[in-house]
Formats: C-alpha cells, structure tokens, sequence
C-alpha cells in the first residue's frame, strides 16, 4: 500500500512540474552550463558557477538535450536517493518500522519537493549530506574504514556544491564528539581525529572562494536581516507539532502502548544539530555581517533534520505495529494538501517565462518591435549594467534560454539615474516612432516601467494590454 501512495506522491509532487518553465536561476544554470562556468559574464556574481553541481545537467543535456525535463532529471534522482537515507536514518536511529512514515514526512514539506524539480544544486546539496551523515553513523556503529573513506569523500563535495553549506560540518563533529565522549564507539579519538584532519585538508581549497564570497555578500543579498519569527518559519515546527500532536491524540483515543526505546543521546544530538545549525549558523552569520544569507533555498539542507525531529517525537507514541497505517494516513494529507490540484500540471516555480515569450511571439511580426527588458538579477545596477550590455550575458540569461523576437532594450534589475535618463531617451527618439512596444520582465521591475512610460507625455493617448497571466512574470504591450 505504501509503496503505491509514494508512487503517487512522487509522480504528482517531483515529476508532473518538472515540464513547466525555467524560472531564473534555472536558467542561470543553463547559461553556466551552455557558456561554461569562465564566461566573462558571470564576473560580476562568480558564486553563481562555483559548484560541482553543473557537470550533472552538463551531461544530461547532453544526452537527452537542454529541456526542463532534462536538466532538472539530476535533481529527482539525487532526491529520491535523499529520501531513501532519511528512510534508512530513521530506522537506524529512531524505529526500525518508522522508515515510511519519515518519507511521507519529507514529502509533506514544500522545500524538500521543490528541490526534486529544481535545476538547481540544492537537490544534490541534500543527498550529500544525507549520505555524509549515514555514512558517519555506519563508521561509528561498525568501526569500518570503508565507512570513513565515504563520509570523507560526502563530506569534502558538500562545500564544493554550495558555499553557504559550512554549517553541517558543525554537524559532523558535534555527533561524532558525542558518541566519542561516551565511548559509544569501537572507533578510537586518534582514528576519528585522523579522518577529521583530511577532511578538513580536502575543505582548505574550497576556503578561498568561500572566504571571497563572503566579502561580497552585501552586493548579492537578496533578503532582509532575519528576525526570530523568520528561524522559526524556517524549523517548519508545524510538522513536528503535527506529527507529535497527531501521534499523542491517536494514542489516547486507541489506548496505545507505546513500545519504542528511548533516543539515544547521540541520536538527539545529530537530529537537533541537522535540525538546528543551518538556520542558527546562517542567521547568525547575517547579523554579524549585516549581509543576509537567510533565504529559503539555502535552509533546505537543514529539512531532513526537521523530519526526523517530527518522526522522533511521533515515536513516543506510536506502537510498532502502527507505523505502516501512520504513514499511510501522512502520505494521503501530503497528496490532498500539496497535490496543487488547481490545475493539471503543476509549475515547478511560480514562474512562466515560457509561455511569456510565446504571448510575446503570438503578437505578430514583431522585426524592429521594441522590446525592453529588464534583468531580473539584483547584480544587473551600474557600472556593470550599461544599455549596451553584450549578449548573450549573465544578466539576461532569460533572454539566452527563451529568446525574445524584436529589438531588444535592456534595463537593470531596479531604477537608477543611468536607467531613467536611458528611458527618457527611448520615449523621446525611439518609442513614439513605432507602432507599438513591449515591457517585458519580472513583475516588480515589468510593473514599474510600464507606470513610467504610461506618465510620459510622447506616449499619451498610448493604449497597454496585459497578455497572461504568467505568475511573477509581466508582459505590458504598448500600441498607439
């Protein structure tokens, strides 16, 4: 029964959006990939390339071409590997029968299915912890060098997937301090000392570029500093307070005796550092930089602790023989919940650049047609950004991924002097002397020009329609 629901969520949650249009640091993917990560372009944010994520949609595009499908099929698989160590987690550390039900729980959280249908690192971020951690438990469990030779080699590509990830090697050493200190091991503090100094040796290149990043934080911020109610969001206690609420109320209505044996203290401490470290260590990060790197993609690492914090206080609760219709009963609210049964096939992202083009091209002949655009990256501001900005460019790798007909203008992702006296020149020399002209962009920066070029007098009269819509994506046509 159970292995049909997964089949179901699985089919509805990763693999239905995955056909659904880029949204824009997708499509930044495909440009590193297509344009290789040494592109002049990518100057301007080199944290964008620096990952050891882009050989996997390098070679599935190669295989099965450059398609929404198949540059986000690395990620579903790296996820469905994902969630089989949590399973496996679950029931080495907290019941042997709670494997199913920590899946369900991973699927109920919107974060963890996102990342199956991202073509984005994250996915392959959190199989490698997954992994790094099982594979710390395995060698602390059964003193095997096997098992060391893994976790160090998990451990030394999680840094190389995404640089904001060094809050997990925190998690590293606090589980293995914990099971050391209480001799709960046959691994000895010279041994595990030993693997700890190679691996922090396989992390000293990394140190460079992360150390860089971390001075140019403020020019790539995309959120505000964090406040308390923002960690608390992001610990997603909504789970663990369903899963435990949930658990105690079937108890006492079905009189059950619960069977399970108490957490290990090692045990805790992994759960809650995987749970806790992420977010703290990032929020922390934030206010001591005043650079924000608490953003939600960057928290995900931090989910599977999550679940099994939920599935642990679950377990006080539910007997053995009750895990199997447990996890049936999470595995129908996940689909009835986040199936999105609004419409057919689910966005990935609330995001439609795709079908924006296509109303665009739906227009008509459009040679000459002015097209402005702005880029929807916070990096795109003066000097970097200039009206004559070469393509194809980082900054509008949208237009790269789904090309625009007509003549293109390009904008910067906000408002400037440079940007306004550029825009004034339009709408005195060029746009009146055409028959029509089209915004198209985000629908923050979309919405602003359109209400600029409504104020100028050279368009007055001027009548703008709406094509869509394509969820945060705008597309204004101007026509006299």
């Amino acid at each position: 029964m159970n292995r049909w629901l997964l089949a179901l969520c699985l089919v509805r949650l990763w693999v239905m959006p995955m056909r659904s249009s880029f949204w824009v640091d997708e499509m930044a993917t495909v440009f590193v990939v297509q344009q290789g990560a040494g592109h002049p372009s990518l100057a301007v944010a080199p944290q964008v390339a620096k990952s050891v994520y882009y050989w996997l949609p390098r070679v599935s595009g190669r295989l099965f071409g450059f398609s929404e499908i198949a540059c986000r099929l690395p990620s579903l698989l790296a996820m469905a590997l994902a969630l089989w160590l949590v399973a496996r987690l679950a029931a080495r550390l907290i019941h042997p029968r709670a494997a199913w039900f920590a899946v369900f729980a991973c699927l109920a959280l919107r974060g963890f299915d996102y990342q199956a249908a991202d073509a984005r690192p994250y996915g392959l971020g959190t199989l490698l912890a997954c992994a790094g951690l099982y594979c710390l438990v395995r060698w602390l469990d059964s003193a095997r060098w096997r098992d060391a030779i893994l976790f160090l080699l998990f451990g030394a590509l999680v840094w190389r997937v995404q640089l904001v990830f060094w809050p997990l090697y925190l998690v590293f050493a606090l589980y293995a301090l914990a099971r050391l200190a209480r001799r709960d091991t046959q691994v000895a503090w010279t041994g595990a000392g030993l693997v700890f100094v190679v691996l922090g040796a396989t992390l000293a290149p990394v140190l460079p570029d992360a150390a860089s990043l971390y001075r140019q934080a403020g020019a790539h911020v995309v959120a505000a500093l964090p406040s308390a109610r923002d960690v608390a969001d992001s610990l997603k206690l909504g789970l663990v307070a369903v899963c435990g609420a949930g658990a105690w109320l079937l108890a006492r209505v079905f009189r059950w005796q619960p069977d399970a044996a108490p957490l290990s203290r090692a045990a805790l401490v992994l759960i809650l550092g995987w749970w806790l470290c992420q977010p703290l260590g990032l929020f922390a990060f934030s206010w001591l930089t005043g650079a924000s790197l608490f953003v939600s993609r960057y928290l995900w690492l931090s989910l599977p602790g999550g679940v099994l914090a939920a599935v642990a206080l679950a377990s006080r609760w539910i007997p053995a023989k009750h895990w199997t219709a447990a996890a049936a009963a999470m595995a129908a609210g996940v689909l009835l919940l986040n199936g999105a049964w609004s419409r057919l096939w689910p966005l990935h992202h609330n995001s439609d650049w795709r079908s924006a083009v296509h109303a665009i091209r739906e227009l008509g002949p459009l040679d000459g047609t002015p097209v402005i655009c702005p880029s929807p990256f916070i990096e795109a501001k003066p000097p970097v950004w200039h009206p004559d900005y070469p393509l194809p460019g980082f900054l509008y790798a949208h237009l790269y991924v789904y090309p625009v007909p007509g003549k293109v203008y390009l904008f910067p992702f906000e408002s400037s002097p440079q940007a306004e006296e550029y825009a004034s020149r339009l709408a005195r020399d060029v746009l009146p002397a055409a028959r029509r002209f089209v915004i198209y962009g985000g629908a923050g920066q979309a919405g602003y020009w359109r209400e600029w070029f409504e104020k100028r007098p050279e368009l007055a009269g001027w009548h703008v329609s709406r094509p869509g819509p394509f969820a945060d994506v705008d597309v204004f046509v101007f026509e006299r």
